[in-house]
């Protein structure tokens, strides 16, 4: 078999999706494929789709498209959530070689193989696993995305993730521990635990802070990011825990809304005053602590006053940014088929009000930090300069070149004006 063969990625989603592409990208490496961007000719073209909005589908299939207009006789395989969502029509789509759904998508290198030698093939014949996928010892990203739980037993009612990633489960915590020394071992300074519901972690007697705990005490110079989290099925030890150096000191925490009228709707698991106090527990103790959220706007019944509400808690919460993210109605879903929907236009103003106050508050919350000292794992090289991100997540410029992949002590100096969104600067120190 010719091993010079071209494959190309493209990811859409969550950080679960990029780990699992991740993982790919190693596998078909190691196997003497040579990764191209996808916007070039390959041999295979591999797309990872997101469904949790309309627009996510829009994007999906659009990339799909883009891959089969580029295609002789190549190999065009769509994967992902959309493939859970959508399998018959995906599978019945000219041009599409496999739609691969999640429970296999670790399969795909084993497929593409399969494919090349004339065997005939199909995603079905292979098992489900959701955890078997390949250490990425080298990745389209610096930091290394390490997954240690898929699927979600909340149901929150416009989700469609339960339906296309399944019920809750949990990866061994010996198999995301000897992960991690792999992966730290290959160089990766920063490893980000990701997953559907991460909070929610259990393995036999082990919990999410019992996880991180064992994580923060393996050998190795790296830190840890924890990624997107629901607030629950964690407290006060989790709280303790960030006080070790290697336990980055940022959440990416889920609100959704402000309202709890428009929270109990959702089906969320907790309250505004619950989640305040959770924001002011960690910050009593850290105080430059970064908090970045999701909302949702839009949601069907979301009057004014709860809008209102949930654009107050974002100015209070000082979120130094916030995912805004218009109401998209999912079949499948209680919420599409509650009364009272938001027209696409207050859904616009509403999104773009919030957009407003991230952009506020990540001005200030950057003024605060100026001054102050920051590790910057260093991510992108220029001529004179370095891209990056401290330990609170912050992006940094440096006007000097430091290797990629290193970690550089800076002090912060200025806020620059970026493309889409300001940029602190430093000097190293």
């Amino acid at each position: 078999m010719d091993r010079s063969l071209k494959i190309a990625f493209k990811t859409l989603g969550c950080r679960l999706n990029q780990y699992e592409t991740d993982a790919l990208v190693s596998a078909f490496r190691h196997k003497g494929y040579e990764v191209v961007p996808f916007n070039q000719p390959a041999d295979v073209y591999v797309v990872n789709t997101c469904t949790v909005t309309n627009q996510s589908d829009h994007k999906s299939r659009n990339m799909i498209s883009q891959a089969i207009r580029r295609t002789g006789n190549s190999v065009v395989i769509a994967t992902g959530c959309m493939v859970n969502h959508y399998k018959e029509s995906l599978e019945q789509q000219p041009g599409i070689t496999y739609a691969v759904q999640n429970d296999r998508k670790s399969s795909i290198t084993d497929l593409v193989e399969a494919h090349f030698k004339g065997e005939i093939t199909s995603p079905d014949l292979f098992p489900e696993d959701k955890f078997h996928f390949p250490v990425t010892d080298k990745s389209l990203h610096t930091r290394s995305l390490i997954k240690i739980q898929d699927g979600c037993d909340n149901y929150c009612s416009y989700c469609i993730i339960p339906k296309v990633r399944g019920r809750a489960v949990s990866r061994p915590a010996g198999e995301i521990l000897e992960n991690i020394l792999r992966v730290t071992d290959a160089g990766f300074k920063e490893v980000v635990l990701t997953g559907v519901n991460i909070g929610r972690y259990q393995y036999e007697n082990e919990n999410f802070e019992d996880l991180v705990e064992k994580i923060i005490g393996l050998p190795g110079d790296f830190r840890l990011r924890i990624s997107s989290i629901e607030p629950e099925g964690f407290g006060e030890k989790l709280f303790d825990l960030f006080a070790h150096p290697k336990l980055t000191p940022h959440l990416h925490l889920c609100l959704q809304s402000g309202s709890d009228h428009i929270l109990k709707k959702m089906h969320r698991k907790y309250d505004v005053k619950t989640f305040m106090g959770m924001m002011e527990n960690i910050r009593k103790r850290y105080p430059d602590f970064n908090f970045t959220t999701d909302i949702i706007v839009g949601f069907p019944g979301e009057t004014e006053e709860d809008f209102l509400q949930s654009a107050g808690i974002a100015r209070e919460a000082r979120f130094s940014h916030i995912h805004t993210f218009k109401f998209s109605k999912r079949d499948g879903t209680l919420a599409a088929r509650m009364e009272n929907q938001i027209s696409d236009a207050v859904k616009t103003e509403r999104s773009r009000i919030i957009r407003e106050i991230s952009l506020e508050n990540k001005l200030k919350y950057y003024q605060s930090m100026l001054g102050k000292k920051q590790k910057v794992l260093i991510e992108k090289e220029g001529k004179n300069f370095s891209l990056g991100y401290g330990q609170h997540y912050l992006p940094v410029t440096i006007r000097e070149r430091v290797g990629n992949n290193s970690l550089a002590n800076v002090l912060l100096t200025d806020i620059l004006e970026g493309k889409k969104e300001p940029v602190l600067a430093g000097r190293i120190i």
